[in-house]
This record gives C-alpha cells, structure tokens and sequence, in this order.
C-alpha cells in the first residue's frame, strides 16, 4: 500500500473506474433472468454494452504496462523478469482463490446440515477437482505477464508487426479448426480440453437457430451448455495482442504532452481501429466469448475513442466533479474487482433469518417496491455498486493504494 498520491492521469484514472464499476454491475444483477438487454452478454457472436467493459481494461492495463515499464527504461534485466514473474503470479493465485471462495461457501451453504460441521466445511473446501483455473484475473495476468516481457524484449518499432502477427494467425487457426462454431468440434474447446479437462473449464449456455419452418413462420431453437471457456487459453493470443495495443497507445499518454494533441490522436487511433474491424467483421464475425482478432480491433478502437473524451472533458474543459464517484474504482481497480467478487458470493450465501443477503434485498425489497423484476434487478446491481464504492472511497479518501 500507497499513502502518498503519485501523479496519476486523471483521464485514464477515470476510464479504469467506469470500468470496473461496470464489470462489477454485470456480475451482480439482481436475477440472471431479470436483465435487459444492453446488460447482457452476447451469446456467442455479437457485440454488447457488457461486451466492452472487461476489453477496456484490458486496453488501460496496456497503457498501464507501458508506464510501469518505463520506470525500468524497457530494458532486460534479470531484477525486472522476476518482478514480472511474481505480479504475474500473485494476480493469478488471487483469480484461483476467488474461484475456490466462490466454491466453498456455496458448498458449505448447501451442505447437509446433518453432517458435523467439520465435515461439512472439509468438503465444502475441497473443491479443487472441480476448480475453474481460468478467468478473469487468470487472463488478466497471463496478458499482463506476456506483455511485460515483449515491452522489455522486443524493440517497440516491431510491436505492431507482432500484434498484427498474431491476430492473423488466430483468425487463420479460427478458420481451420472450426472456431465460430458451438460445438464439441471448437478448436479452442479442443485446447482446453486437451491441456486442462472439461471440470476446469467454464461451462457457457447457448441458443441457437436450428431451422425455420412453415417458410420462415416458425423458428425451432436449440439450447445447449459446452464447457467452452470465454477465458480459453487459445483465446488468451487474440487478448495478449489486445494488450498490446494499449500498450502502444500508452506512448501517447507519455510522450504526447499536450492534451490536445491527446485527445487527436486517441480519437484517430480509435476511428481507425473501429473501422477497420467493423470492415474485417465481415469475414470474422465479433465475439467476446471467442476474442475473435475483429473484437479486440473493434473494442481497443472504442476504447482509445472513450479515453479521448475523457481527456477532452476532465483534462481540457476541466469536468471533474462527476468523476470522484470512478476514481473510488480506478486508483484500487483489482481491489475493487476482488472486492465485487467476494462480496457478491457473501450476498448470496450469507444466511440470515432463513433468506440471503441477496435474497431479502432484491426478492423480498426490490421487486414488491417496484413491481417490476427486471427493474429490480438493475436497482440491486446499483444498490450493490453502492455498497461496494463506500469501502473503495473509504480508501480514496484515506489516500490508500493497493498494488498487487
């Protein structure tokens, strides 16, 4: 911990916080089959609102890596590699312990009451056969990890011949191993599969079209559950380039110093990355679950485009009012995310008068207020934002960092 404030990039601050704010409230709906539309994620292909919140951070943590590496001139040492190595490992082992939490008071909270509480908490803590090694900050830090070690590896003028390497080579591998399909037969699946086993990997639910019949009157649909992680190690490539370009894009944040030209060149950055993969799209459709070479152009070109407003408005115009509410978020970001998580799993395991945490305030408060599930369901996503902002300005207000 911190509790001397450095000079920090309000703007980019900011971003990081809507951000995380965002993934927190998509993770936490009041009911999963309560949600209106632009809160969901897109089923398998297809972009959303929801889709961008997880690929933004992955962008400013590519600016991020570039300030951070700079400290050490972007220079190979073995001093350095090892400081990678360990983040790398601690944000890794925090994504597994959040998943093993998750695990455990759902399994104690389920658990035959009958049984000695010992037992009952042995079994509930032994889970790992079960255990989901991938994620969110699993990917987080295998990115993190990758793009270190390029920024201090590899001469920066050839970064964007990497990045463009491997998206190619991803789309080509996509293509050739029945990639956009939900099935068994998914190279990424088959990947996953092969090095990790199916009682590791998330397991996603999908609707599809099958056929139409009565001539098109009738749609038949088809829903199907696959263990085939969003998270995937294949489709970590696609997002460790995805970092890569905020890592580029972070040599603006530094060497550029008049907001301005910032903002200029974030707006042309993200016009061209947004058109571009809008236009590839059409041979490589956009999908977060598979991080196709088209989402990560798409999102890091939207992404660059939000980050060049905000410049505008906090920076230039001096609008800041509004953002301390997001800075609570974005001076503790993984914090806040480890936060949201453990959280969320207490709300809906933590047993109190025969009801949840969850329970008495969205079925019992929310949904008799407003008559109105879904309604609900965004106002306890909102409510629990709150909750979880009021520890992080706690921290904000103290003048307390947390690095990992």
């Amino acid at each position: 911990m911190e509790a001397k404030k450095k000079n920090r990039i309000l703007a980019l601050d900011i971003l990081r916080g809507i951000t995380i704010a965002g993934m927190i409230m998509v993770n936490n709906p009041g009911s999963w089959g309560a949600i209106y539309a632009p809160l969901e994620h897109a089923q398998w292909l297809g972009l959303t609102p929801t889709d961008l919140v997880f690929p933004f951070f992955m962008f400013i943590m590519g600016i991020s890596t570039y300030i951070s590496m700079r400290k050490f001139d972007f220079s190979y040492s073995h001093a350095t590699l090892v400081k990678i190595v360990k983040r790398t490992i601690v944000i890794y082992l925090i994504g597994l312990g959040i998943a093993w939490f998750s695990r455990f008071c759902y399994g104690l909270a389920g658990a035959d009451e009958s049984l000695p509480l010992g037992e009952r908490l042995l079994n509930a803590a032994n889970s790992f056969s079960h255990l989901r090694v991938l994620g969110v900050m699993p990917r987080l830090a295998l990115c993190y990890c990758a793009a270190a070690i390029v920024a201090i590896s590899v001469k920066h003028s050839r970064i964007p011949y990497l990045i463009g390497g491997i998206l190619v080579v991803y789309a080509v591998i996509l293509w050739v191993g029945h990639g956009l399909e939900f099935s068994l037969n998914n190279i990424v699946y088959v990947v996953d599969h092969a090095l990790i086993g199916d009682a590791h990997l998330y397991k996603d639910t999908v609707t599809t079209l099958v056929s139409t019949q009565n001539d098109g009157l009738v749609q038949v649909y088809e829903t199907r559950t696959l263990p085939i992680d969003p998270e995937g190690l294949l489709s970590t490539l696609p997002a460790i380039a995805h970092v890569l370009i905020g890592f580029c894009c972070g040599k603006i944040i530094v060497t550029v110093k008049d907001n301005n030209d910032r903002v200029l060149r974030f707006f042309l950055v993200g016009t061209v990355l947004m058109f571009a993969g809008f236009l590839l799209s059409y041979g490589m459709p956009i999908s977060k679950k598979l991080w196709t070479p088209t989402f990560a152009i798409v999102t890091c070109g939207m992404a660059a485009s939000l980050l060049a407003l905000l410049i505008w408005i906090i920076d230039v115009k001096g609008y800041k009012r509004w953002t301390r509410f997001f800075e609570a978020f974005g001076i503790n970001p993984l914090f806040m995310y480890v936060l949201g998580g453990v959280l969320g799993t207490l709300f809906n395991t933590i047993n109190i008068g025969g009801n949840t945490i969850h329970t008495w305030l969205y079925t019992e408060t929310f949904v008799p207020l407003f008559g109105d599930r879904t309604f609900a369901s965004l106002i306890y996503a909102l409510v629990f934002i709150g909750i979880n902002w009021s520890i992080g300005y706690i921290l904000y207000k103290k003048k307390i960092y947390i690095k990992i």
